[in-house]
């Protein structure tokens, strides 16, 4: 395949993909997709609930593997779409449709580059993984088949960010939060009142600041988001939760800043998860500095992806852009996808890792 070829056929995957709903935990019509179109490629797909994943052909024990990997799923579109989400629509290089950008792009871009990768002998193993339920970081996504998979020494994540690697990401924790109080009749001087309580919380959330901050990721963020209390205007609520959006940086383990929060507030505080912390890779490692060498720049990703579940070194790259992601009329411009396939190639072929 040419690469004009190569760019067409993604475009169209790309399309089918956006025509078929596939919401987190929904993504089977796409993992059938997937599927069908790897065995037209000549390739032999395994599958596990709606993860799909191919190994290179010729697969070699003694060599290194690499992960090409990005997730199918999809958030619910918001309201203010324009457009039909479900309807791919092109207007001169721009494509509309839920999920071109985060990661349909990606994607089908990475699933290319492994097709023009593996046509030739690399000095590694390739596997890529199209994985589900992403956006939920659920555990029937990339967590249920890494177990599945050879031995991985390095991965690449496909996620919008224009095709700059981010080296470094933020780790996410929610918390679920209760102060406990008395009720009471509010026109008397009675009842213990949970709202105060969780309001002298919710302003330490606000002001304290974790000590150790990170030159690539900042400072660990901690975001009240929701709140909950009362029954009626007359009665002194007994009880008021709040759930805080906490993004760590590679200083502090999620138990770490568990710990500290718990001994900080005086509400009941519980984690919904530990598991997803703060992921990174050595700014020395030889994708990295071909990125740099071809004037790509490192940077610190904010935002969350199926890194922060990989226990082995990771970069995430791909096109787009991640403002465009979760909103109404998100696209994906076609001279990225090409430009993403051309610099997946360029970056791993006859990479040593």
């Amino acid at each position: 395949m040419n690469m004009d070829e190569v760019f067409y056929n993604a475009v169209d995957l790309l399309k089918e993909m956006i025509g078929k709903p596939s919401l987190s935990r929904e993504e089977n019509e796409v993992a059938d997709l997937v599927c069908h179109y790897l065995t037209k490629q000549g390739a032999t797909p395994f599958r596990k609930g709606n993860n799909v994943w191919v190994v290179s052909p010729n697969f070699d024990d003694q060599k290194p593997t690499i992960l090409l990997n990005s997730h199918i799923d999809t958030v619910k579109p918001v309201s203010a779409w324009t457009k039909d989400p479900f309807n791919p629509e092109t207007d001169g290089d721009i494509l509309y449709g839920l999920g071109s950008n985060d990661a349909g792009a990606s994607v089908v871009s990475l699933l290319h580059a492994f097709l023009v990768l593996t046509q030739k002998p690399q000095p590694y193993n390739l596997v890529f993984v199209a994985s589900a339920e992403e956006e939920v970081s659920g555990k029937g996504g990339i967590e249920s088949v890494l177990t599945e998979l050879p031995d991985i020494a390095f991965a690449v994540v496909g996620e919008p960010t224009e095709m700059h690697p981010a080296i470094a990401e933020k780790g996410l924790m929610v918390l679920d939060c209760t102060a406990h109080g008395k009720s009471g009749h509010a026109a008397r001087s009675e009842g213990d009142n949970a709202i105060y309580k969780a309001v002298s919380d919710i302003e330490w959330f606000q002001t304290y600041r974790f000590p150790k901050s990170s030159e690539l990721l900042g400072d660990v963020k901690m975001s009240v988001t929701m709140i909950q209390a009362g029954t009626q205007h007359n009665v002194v609520p007994d009880k008021c939760t709040f759930v805080v959006d906490i993004r760590s940086n590679e200083q502090y383990s999620n138990t770490e800043i568990y710990e500290v929060i718990s001994s900080k507030i005086q509400s009941e505080v519980k984690a919904r998860s530990f598991r997803l912390n703060s992921s990174g890779i050595d700014a020395k490692h030889p994708f990295v500095e071909r990125a740099i060498m071809i004037g790509k720049t490192p940077y610190g990703s904010p935002t969350l992806s199926d890194q922060a579940l990989m226990p082995f070194p990771s970069v995430k790259i791909g096109p787009g852009k991640s403002s465009r992601s979760h909103t109404a009329d998100e696209y994906i411009r076609l001279s990225e996808i090409r430009e993403a396939i051309e610099l997946y190639v360029r970056l791993l072929d006859g990479l040593l890792v």
